[in-house]
Protein backbone atom coordinates (compact mmCIF):
# COMPACT_ATOMS: atom_id res chain seq x y z
CA UNK A 1 0.00 0.00 0.00
CA UNK A 2 2.86 2.56 0.37
CA UNK A 3 4.31 2.09 -2.36
CA UNK A 4 1.55 2.83 -4.15
CA UNK A 5 0.24 5.56 -1.94
CA UNK A 6 3.64 6.80 -2.82
CA UNK A 7 3.31 6.58 -6.77
CA UNK A 8 -0.01 8.46 -6.45
CA UNK A 9 1.19 11.52 -4.23
CA UNK A 10 4.58 11.64 -6.54
CA UNK A 11 1.65 12.15 -9.66
CA UNK A 12 -0.28 14.94 -8.19
CA UNK A 13 3.38 16.96 -7.69
CA UNK A 14 4.29 16.48 -10.77
CA UNK A 15 0.74 17.67 -12.27
CA UNK A 16 1.13 20.70 -9.57
CA UNK A 17 4.51 21.52 -11.28
CA UNK A 18 3.19 21.22 -14.59
CA UNK A 19 0.62 23.24 -13.79
CA UNK A 20 2.67 26.19 -12.35
CA UNK A 21 4.89 26.20 -15.14
CA UNK A 22 2.46 26.34 -18.20
CA UNK A 23 0.90 29.24 -15.55
CA UNK A 24 4.00 30.92 -16.14
CA UNK A 25 4.35 30.94 -19.21
CA UNK A 26 0.72 32.00 -20.29
CA UNK A 27 1.12 34.87 -18.00
CA UNK A 28 4.18 36.73 -20.05
CA UNK A 29 2.69 36.25 -22.96
CA UNK A 30 -0.45 37.77 -21.81
CA UNK A 31 1.25 40.76 -20.19
CA UNK A 32 3.14 40.88 -23.34
CA UNK A 33 -0.05 41.05 -25.57
CA UNK A 34 -1.43 43.31 -22.91
CA UNK A 35 1.66 45.65 -23.18
CA UNK A 36 1.80 45.91 -26.92
CA UNK A 37 -1.93 46.40 -26.88
CA UNK A 38 -1.34 49.39 -24.64
CA UNK A 39 1.37 50.35 -27.16
CA UNK A 40 -0.93 51.02 -30.09
CA UNK A 41 -3.59 52.71 -28.42
CA UNK A 42 -2.86 56.03 -27.40
CA UNK A 43 -3.05 56.85 -23.60
CA UNK A 44 -5.91 58.80 -21.72
CA UNK A 45 -4.06 61.61 -21.08
CA UNK A 46 -2.90 62.12 -24.45
CA UNK A 47 -6.44 61.77 -26.16
CA UNK A 48 -7.61 64.34 -23.37
CA UNK A 49 -4.91 67.38 -24.34
CA UNK A 50 -5.64 67.14 -27.68
CA UNK A 51 -8.45 68.89 -28.26
CA UNK A 52 -7.29 71.83 -26.36
CA UNK A 53 -4.25 72.14 -28.43
CA UNK A 54 -6.54 72.30 -31.19
CA UNK A 55 -8.90 74.39 -29.49
CA UNK A 56 -5.73 76.62 -28.79
CA UNK A 57 -4.59 76.42 -32.56
CA UNK A 58 -8.01 77.65 -33.98
CA UNK A 59 -8.57 80.11 -31.10
CA UNK A 60 -4.57 81.41 -32.22
CA UNK A 61 -5.95 81.51 -35.61
CA UNK A 62 -9.24 83.64 -35.23
CA UNK A 63 -6.65 86.06 -33.17
CA UNK A 64 -4.13 86.64 -36.28
CA UNK A 65 -6.91 86.93 -38.59
CA UNK A 66 -8.71 89.14 -36.74
CA UNK A 67 -5.50 91.25 -36.10
CA UNK A 68 -4.95 90.93 -40.18
CA UNK A 69 -8.31 92.49 -40.71
CA UNK A 70 -7.78 95.40 -38.04
CA UNK A 71 -4.37 96.04 -39.37
CA UNK A 72 -5.67 96.22 -42.83
CA UNK A 73 -8.56 98.84 -42.05
CA UNK A 74 -5.92 100.53 -40.14
CA UNK A 75 -3.82 100.59 -43.62
CA UNK A 76 -7.32 101.86 -45.59
CA UNK A 77 -7.98 104.30 -44.20
CA UNK A 78 -4.42 106.01 -43.33
CA UNK A 79 -4.56 105.30 -47.02
CA UNK A 80 -7.71 107.19 -47.54
CA UNK A 81 -6.72 110.13 -45.24
CA UNK A 82 -3.85 110.52 -47.54
CA UNK A 83 -5.06 110.42 -50.69
CA UNK A 84 -8.11 113.15 -49.42
CA UNK A 85 -4.89 115.20 -47.86
CA UNK A 86 -3.54 115.15 -51.08
CA UNK A 87 -6.42 116.03 -53.09
CA UNK A 88 -7.34 119.22 -50.65
CA UNK A 89 -3.16 120.12 -51.48
CA UNK A 90 -3.77 119.99 -54.99
CA UNK A 91 -7.82 121.76 -55.06
CA UNK A 92 -7.71 124.72 -53.37
CA UNK A 93 -10.47 125.50 -55.35
CA UNK A 94 -13.91 126.84 -53.07
CA UNK A 95 -17.13 125.75 -53.58
CA UNK A 96 -19.77 128.59 -55.28
CA UNK A 97 -21.55 130.24 -52.70
CA UNK A 98 -19.11 129.68 -49.70
CA UNK A 99 -17.09 132.83 -49.84
CA UNK A 100 -18.42 135.69 -48.11
CA UNK A 101 -18.30 138.71 -49.93
CA UNK A 102 -16.70 141.81 -48.92
CA UNK A 103 -18.94 145.02 -48.55
CA UNK A 104 -18.79 147.58 -51.06
CA UNK A 105 -16.67 150.72 -50.05
CA UNK A 106 -18.92 153.61 -49.49
CA UNK A 107 -17.82 157.03 -51.05
CA UNK A 108 -16.87 159.12 -47.72
CA UNK A 109 -16.86 162.82 -48.71
CA UNK A 110 -18.96 164.64 -51.91
CA UNK A 111 -15.64 164.52 -54.12
CA UNK A 112 -16.15 160.89 -54.02
CA UNK A 113 -19.64 160.20 -54.50
CA UNK A 114 -18.78 162.23 -57.58
CA UNK A 115 -16.41 160.19 -59.21
CA UNK A 116 -18.11 157.56 -58.24
CA UNK A 117 -21.23 158.58 -60.05
CA UNK A 118 -18.63 159.49 -63.12
CA UNK A 119 -17.29 155.96 -63.46
CA UNK A 120 -20.64 154.76 -63.60
CA UNK A 121 -21.76 156.52 -65.80
CA UNK A 122 -18.56 155.93 -68.20
CA UNK A 123 -19.67 152.64 -68.24
CA UNK A 124 -22.82 153.00 -68.96
CA UNK A 125 -22.23 154.91 -71.80
CA UNK A 126 -19.11 152.03 -73.17
CA UNK A 127 -22.11 149.57 -72.91
CA UNK A 128 -24.07 151.33 -75.07
CA UNK A 129 -21.25 151.97 -77.34
CA UNK A 130 -20.23 148.19 -77.86
CA UNK A 131 -24.49 147.70 -78.19
CA UNK A 132 -24.61 150.39 -80.95
CA UNK A 133 -21.13 148.98 -82.54
CA UNK A 134 -22.68 145.67 -82.45
CA UNK A 135 -25.88 146.85 -84.32
CA UNK A 136 -24.77 148.92 -86.84
CA UNK A 137 -21.90 146.05 -87.92
CA UNK A 138 -25.42 144.00 -87.99
CA UNK A 139 -27.23 146.75 -90.28
CA UNK A 140 -24.03 147.10 -92.56
CA UNK A 141 -24.48 143.25 -93.45
CA UNK A 142 -27.84 143.77 -93.54
CA UNK A 143 -27.73 146.23 -95.75
CA UNK A 144 -24.81 144.52 -98.21
CA UNK A 145 -27.02 141.02 -98.33
CA UNK A 146 -29.93 142.86 -99.74
CA UNK A 147 -28.01 144.89 -102.34
CA UNK A 148 -26.61 141.44 -103.90
CA UNK A 149 -30.16 140.11 -103.66
CA UNK A 150 -31.95 142.59 -105.13
CA UNK A 151 -29.19 142.57 -107.93
CA UNK A 152 -29.67 138.74 -108.38
CA UNK A 153 -33.69 139.26 -108.55
CA UNK A 154 -32.79 141.89 -111.08
CA UNK A 155 -30.94 139.35 -113.78
CA UNK A 156 -33.10 136.57 -113.01
CA UNK A 157 -36.28 138.64 -113.94
CA UNK A 158 -34.33 139.62 -117.21
CA UNK A 159 -32.77 136.40 -118.05
CA UNK A 160 -29.35 137.54 -117.97
CA UNK A 161 -27.67 134.74 -117.20
CA UNK A 162 -23.85 136.31 -117.27
CA UNK A 163 -25.12 138.81 -114.12
CA UNK A 164 -27.17 135.88 -112.67
CA UNK A 165 -23.98 133.68 -111.75
CA UNK A 166 -21.76 136.65 -110.97
CA UNK A 167 -23.64 136.66 -107.75
CA UNK A 168 -22.81 133.54 -106.90
CA UNK A 169 -19.92 131.68 -105.02
CA UNK A 170 -17.95 129.15 -107.10
CA UNK A 171 -18.57 126.68 -104.57
CA UNK A 172 -22.32 127.63 -103.82
CA UNK A 173 -24.42 125.24 -102.95
CA UNK A 174 -28.39 124.87 -103.62
CA UNK A 175 -30.55 122.27 -100.48
CA UNK A 176 -34.22 121.53 -100.27
CA UNK A 177 -35.64 121.93 -96.88
CA UNK A 178 -33.80 120.42 -94.13
CA UNK A 179 -30.45 119.27 -95.92
CA UNK A 180 -30.84 117.85 -98.89
CA UNK A 181 -28.56 118.46 -101.36
CA UNK A 182 -29.49 119.81 -104.89
CA UNK A 183 -26.16 120.24 -106.49
CA UNK A 184 -23.23 122.67 -105.60
CA UNK A 185 -21.15 124.67 -107.87
CA UNK A 186 -21.70 126.78 -111.04
CA UNK A 187 -20.98 125.28 -113.45
CA UNK A 188 -24.45 123.16 -112.37
CA UNK A 189 -25.87 126.50 -111.80
CA UNK A 190 -25.23 127.61 -115.66
CA UNK A 191 -26.35 124.30 -116.73
CA UNK A 192 -29.48 124.50 -114.97
CA UNK A 193 -30.87 128.27 -114.89
CA UNK A 194 -28.72 128.85 -118.22
CA UNK A 195 -31.08 126.23 -119.90
CA UNK A 196 -34.45 127.71 -118.15
CA UNK A 197 -33.69 131.46 -119.20
CA UNK A 198 -33.64 130.21 -123.13
CA UNK A 199 -36.59 128.19 -122.85
CA UNK A 200 -39.11 130.38 -121.18
CA UNK A 201 -40.48 133.91 -123.09
CA UNK A 202 -40.78 135.62 -119.50
CA UNK A 203 -39.98 135.26 -115.69
CA UNK A 204 -40.47 137.26 -112.96
CA UNK A 205 -39.97 136.99 -109.22
CA UNK A 206 -41.63 139.31 -106.82
CA UNK A 207 -41.21 139.41 -102.80
CA UNK A 208 -43.95 138.87 -100.96
CA UNK A 209 -42.06 139.10 -97.73
CA UNK A 210 -38.55 139.76 -96.71
CA UNK A 211 -36.48 139.06 -94.08
CA UNK A 212 -33.42 140.24 -93.76
CA UNK A 213 -30.66 139.74 -90.73
CA UNK A 214 -26.88 139.97 -91.04
CA UNK A 215 -25.58 138.01 -93.88
CA UNK A 216 -29.23 136.08 -94.29
CA UNK A 217 -31.64 136.98 -96.47
CA UNK A 218 -35.07 135.19 -96.65
CA UNK A 219 -37.43 135.96 -99.12
CA UNK A 220 -40.91 134.68 -100.03
CA UNK A 221 -41.62 135.09 -103.33
CA UNK A 222 -44.10 135.03 -106.23
CA UNK A 223 -43.07 133.57 -109.37
CA UNK A 224 -44.29 133.91 -112.26
CA UNK A 225 -43.51 132.29 -116.31
CA UNK A 226 -44.61 133.06 -119.87
CA UNK A 227 -43.82 129.54 -121.75
CA UNK A 228 -45.43 130.72 -125.21
CA UNK A 229 -46.03 134.72 -125.31
CA UNK A 230 -43.87 136.79 -123.16
CA UNK A 231 -46.85 138.85 -122.23
CA UNK A 232 -49.24 136.16 -121.08
CA UNK A 233 -48.06 134.38 -117.82
CA UNK A 234 -49.11 130.49 -117.98
CA UNK A 235 -47.72 129.67 -114.65
CA UNK A 236 -47.67 131.35 -111.04
CA UNK A 237 -45.58 129.48 -107.84
CA UNK A 238 -44.45 130.73 -104.66
CA UNK A 239 -41.40 129.90 -102.98
CA UNK A 240 -39.90 130.19 -99.81
CA UNK A 241 -36.30 130.78 -100.40
CA UNK A 242 -33.46 131.58 -97.75
CA UNK A 243 -29.93 132.72 -99.11
CA UNK A 244 -26.37 133.19 -96.94
CA UNK A 245 -24.09 135.70 -98.35
CA UNK A 246 -20.64 136.14 -97.28
CA UNK A 247 -18.09 138.47 -98.97
CA UNK A 248 -20.60 139.71 -101.32
CA UNK A 249 -21.40 136.50 -102.41
CA UNK A 250 -24.30 133.71 -102.23
CA UNK A 251 -22.54 130.85 -100.40
CA UNK A 252 -26.17 128.93 -99.84
CA UNK A 253 -29.15 128.75 -101.13
CA UNK A 254 -32.16 126.53 -99.57
CA UNK A 255 -35.37 126.13 -100.52
CA UNK A 256 -38.51 125.85 -98.68
CA UNK A 257 -41.05 124.08 -100.92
Amino acid sequence: MKPLFFAISLLFSWQSIASDETVEQVQPQISNEQKAEKKDVPSLEFIEEKPATEQKSASETETAKATAEKTQSSDEQKATAEALKAVAEVDDSKVLGTQTPAPAEQPKTVAEKQQAVAEAEKAVNQAKEALTAKQQEKARQSRESMAVIEQLIAAYNARNIDAFIKMYDENVEFYTFPNELMFKGKEKLIARYGIMFKKLKCIKSSPIKRIVLGNIVIDHELSETCSQDPKVVDKRSEFVTSYKIENGKITKVLFFR
